[in-house]
Parts: structure tokens; C-alpha cells; sequence
């Protein structure tokens, strides 16, 4: 295992986490809530019980490392929905009166990353997909 290995597997745990968290938190501080934010977005409600799944789970399955590219994918569209959708306006830093997309945008940018990367050591990719991990 070398050095790259070692940062890619710290940049997915704490990808992971962050995402699992956030869809924890969505679930736990009543996601009818959220349901709500997304409506007043012009989103469909249910698009909210979507998004903190994908979150909760795709959260475990990146720390995991299984399914490490779609996860990204998924996580990646999350964010450019989030950056696009609420908080373009607010600029990068925020205004004032809200946040910026710094988060978002740091997030979007690590999931890329796991889209073009090939499984590393350490993850559940790496060991299904042995093979191809060791081209």
C-alpha cells in the first residue's frame, strides 16, 4: 500500500461519513421536514426520501468501498443538484443570510474522484473485482 492508497482511503472514509451522516440526520430530524424544503424548491417531496437513502446508504457502501463509482456518481449528482438548486446564489462563501457552496462543492469534487479512480487497496471493490484492481 502506498501513500496514494492511504489518501484515497481517508478521502473515501471521510466522503462516506459525511454523507451518511447528513442522511441520518435527515431521517432522524423527521424527513417529512425536508420533504417540505424540497417542495418549496419546485422538487418533488418524495425526491427528499431519495436523496437522505442514497445518502445513508450510499454513505456506508463508500466507507465500505462497495459499488465506490456509483456511490460517487450518485453523490455527485446530489451535490451539483444542491450547488445549483439552493445555494448558487448565495456564492461560494455565502451571503450573509445563508451558506455558500464551499461544502458542496469540496463534496462534489471528492466524488469525482472516486468516479474516475480504480479501486484501492482496503475496500470491498478492490477484493470482488480483484483482477481488474491489480491492472
Amino acid at each position: 500500500m502506498n501513500s496514494q492508497h492511504i489518501g484515497a482511503l481517508i478521502l473515501r472514509f471521510a466522503l462516506g461519513l459525511t454523507f451518511f451522516i447528513h442522511g441520518f440526520v435527515k431521517f432522524q430530524g423527521g424527513i417529512e421536514n425536508t420533504a417540505g424544503f424540497f417542495e418549496t424548491l419546485g422538487l418533488p417531496g418524495f425526491s427528499a426520501y431519495v436523496v437522505a437513502f442514497i445518502e445513508l446508504i450510499g454513505g456506508i457502501a463508500m466507507i465500505l468501498g462497495f459499488g465506490t463509482k456509483v456511490v460517487a456518481a450518485l453523490f455527485a449528482i446530489i451535490m451539483a443538484g444542491a450547488i445549483f438548486k439552493v445555494k448558487l446564489a448565495a456564492g461560494f462563501l455565502g451571503n450573509g443570510q445563508g451558506t455558500g457552496y464551499e461544502l458542496d462543492f469540496v463534496l462534489l469534487a471528492m466524488s469525482v474522484f472516486f468516479i474516475f479512480d480504480k479501486p484501492a487497496s482496503f475496500s470491498l471493490d478492490s477484493r470482488i473485482f480483484q483482477s481488474n484492481a491489480s491492472q
